[in-house]
C-alpha cells in the first residue's frame, strides 16, 4: 500500500535527518570570485554602485550576494523534494502589494531568482537573513534566536494548516492586513501595521508623479533625472557606458516600441485592452535595490486621456543564481517568463500588468507596475517585538508560497513534524552562516579598500555632476 504524503515526508527523515540542516554548506570558496562573476553582463559603470550599497553593512552585503549562498547551499543536505523557489527569500523581499482588485495583501514580492529547487533553501536564506539583520541592527542575542525560531515555527504551523486545507483553499489563501490587525499583537506592532497599511494606500501612481516627473510650459511630462537613481538613456546625465549596446539608438522610442510589441502578447486580452488606453510620454533608466544594481531596468511613464499616470517597470531578467547549483532545470528559455511564472505560482495574486518581453539585442525583461500599493519593512524602526512579529509573518508567507506553488504541503509538513528539531537546526545554521557572512563581508571590505573591487556611493555619483 503506498505511503500517504505525510508518511512520505516522515520517511524522508531517515535519509536526511532534520538535525543535519545545521550545517553551513560548501563554504570553502573564494567569495570575491563569485561576486565578480555575478557582476558580469551588468552595466559596467553601475557595478561600483552595487558594491557601494553592499558595503553599507553585513546585511546589505548579504542582500547583494545571493550567488554566494546559492553556491554554499548546494553543499547542504535536503530531503529530496523539489518545489518552485523564490531563490532569494531574504526578509526584504517580502512586503505588501495590491491584488488586481486593489486589495492589499502580504507575501513574497521579488522573483528574479525564481527556479525549482529544494524548499529548504528558501527557508534557510530567510532564517539567516533575520539573524544577520538582527545582528546588524544591534538587537540582543535572545532576539536573534527568537526571530529564527519564529520564522521556522510559523513556516511549520502554516504548512501543517495548508496540508489540511485542500488544493483550492491553499490556492486562494492569502494574508490580509485586516487579519493581522485582528490577531494579538503588541501595541508597537499594531502601530507598525496601521502605518504600513496607510503608507501602502498612499503609494499610488498619482502619488509618485510629482516625485519623479517634471512638466514643461507646454504640458509635456518627462521623467526627472535624479542620479544615480533615474537617468535618460542618452544625454549628459546618462550613466551608461559608451560601448553599451543601447546607445546605438539615438532615440528611446524605437526601443520602447520593440519592448511593448512583445510584452503585449503576454497579457490577457482584457489587460491588453486596458493598456491600450495609455500613451507613453517618456522612458528612462531606473536603478533599483542592492543585488539588482547594474542590471538593465527601465521605467516608462504612460498617461491616459485624462493625463492620469501609469508607471511600468521593465526589469532585466538574468539567469537565476540557483541554476548552476540545482539538479533540475527550469522549463523556460526566456528568463522573463521564468520570473513571471514563479511570481504567478507563489504569490496569492499578482500584478495586473505582469508580463515579459525582450529587447532587440536579446536582453530578457519582465514587466510590472513600478508602484501600486507596494510597501516593504523599514527595519531601522523595529523594536524587538516588532522584528519577532515580522519574522513570524514572513515565515507564514513563505510557507503559503511553497504550499501553493508545489501542492506538496503534506509531504513537507510530514517531514518537519510537530517538534522543534528543524527550528533548532536552522538556528544553528543561521548562526554559522551569519559568522560566515561576516567573514565574507570583511574580505569584501578589504578588496574595496585595496582597489581590487571599485565601490562608489550615491554621494560619489552626485559629486561627479556638481559644477
Amino acid at each position: 500500500m503506498p505511503l500517504s504524503p505525510q508518511s512520505q515526508g516522515k520517511a524522508a527523515r531517515k535519509q536526511c535527518p532534520r538535525t543535519s540542516h545545521r550545517h553551513a554548506g560548501n563554504i570553502d570558496r573564494d567569495p570575491l570570485a563569485l561576486i565578480e562573476a555575478s557582476s558580469k553582463g551588468r552595466v559596467k559603470s553601475l557595478v561600483a554602485l552595487r558594491y557601494g550599497r553592499m558595503l553599507a553593512s553585513p546585511f546589505t552585503f548579504y542582500r547583494g550576494s545571493a550567488l554566494l549562498q546559492a553556491h554554499d547551499l548546494a553543499g547542504t543536505p535536503d530531503m529530496g523534494l523539489t518545489v518552485p523557489l523564490c531563490g532569494d527569500a531574504h526578509l526584504m523581499n517580502f512586503g505588501g502589494f495590491a491584488t488586481p482588485e486593489r486589495n492589499l495583501v502580504f507575501g513574497l514580492n521579488d522573483f528574479d531568482e525564481a527556479h525549482p529547487g529544494p524548499w529548504e533553501w528558501d527557508l534557510k536564506r530567510l532564517t539567516a537573513s533575520f539573524l544577520i539583520a538582527a545582528r546588524a541592527l544591534r538587537h540582543t542575542r535572545s532576539v536573534e534566536e527568537a526571530v529564527c525560531h519564529e520564522v521556522v515555527g510559523a513556516y511549520q504551523a502554516t504548512m501543517a494548516l495548508c496540508a489540511e486545507q485542500g488544493a483550492l483553499n491553499t490556492w486562494y489563501g492569502r494574508i490580509s492586513p485586516g487579519e493581522l490587525l485582528e490577531q494579538p499583537q503588541s501595541s508597537r506592532t499594531l502601530e507598525f501595521l496601521r502605518q504600513t497599511i496607510e503608507k501602502a494606500h498612499r503609494r499610488t501612481h498619482a502619488g509618485l508623479l510629482p516625485k519623479i516627473v517634471d512638466q514643461d510650459h507646454h504640458g509635456r511630462l518627462t521623467l526627472r533625472d535624479d542620479l544615480p537613481e533615474i537617468f535618460h538613456l542618452q544625454g549628459k546625465h546618462s550613466l551608461l557606458d559608451h560601448d553599451d549596446d543601447w546607445l546605438a539608438a539615438k532615440r528611446w522610442q524605437p526601443l520602447y516600441k520593440a519592448l511593448m510589441s512583445k510584452y503585449s502578447t503576454t497579457l490577457q486580452g482584457d489587460r491588453r485592452e486596458l493598456l491600450s488606453r495609455f500613451e507613453v510620454d517618456d522612458l528612462a533608466f531606473k536603478v533599483v535595490g542592492v543585488g539588482s544594481v547594474g542590471t538593465r531596468c527601465l521605467v516608462a511613464l504612460l498617461t491616459d486621456e485624462l493625463r492620469n499616470p501609469l508607471f511600468l517597470q521593465f526589469k532585466e531578467a538574468r539567469r537565476s543564481v540557483l541554476a548552476d547549483y540545482v539538479k533540475v532545470h527550469t522549463p523556460f528559455k526566456h528568463h522573463g517568463q521564468r520570473v513571471v511564472d514563479g511570481q504567478r505560482l507563489m504569490q496569492p495574486a499578482s500584478d495586473l500588468f505582469l508580463g515579459w518581453t525582450a529587447s532587440p539585442n536579446g536582453h530578457h525583461f519582465y514587466v510590472r507596475q513600478l508602484r501600486d500599493m507596494k510597501v516593504s519593512a523599514e527595519l531601522e524602526t523595529f523594536d524587538d517585538q516588532t522584528l519577532v512579529a515580522y519574522a513570524r509573518l514572513c515565515g507564514r508567507a513563505l510557507a503559503r508560497a511553497h504550499a501553493k506553488a508545489s501542492g506538496c504541503a503534506a509531504v513537507i509538513s510530514g517531514y518537519i513534524g510537530k517538534g522543534t528539531q528543524l527550528a533548532d537546526a536552522l538556528l544553528t545554521y543561521a548562526q554559522a552562516y551569519g559568522e560566515q557572512n561576516e567573514r565574507d563581508f570583511e574580505i569584501f571590505q578589504k578588496a574595496c579598500r585595496s582597489g581590487r573591487l571599485h565601490a562608489r556611493t550615491e554621494a560619489d555619483f552626485t559629486a561627479d555632476r556638481l559644477p
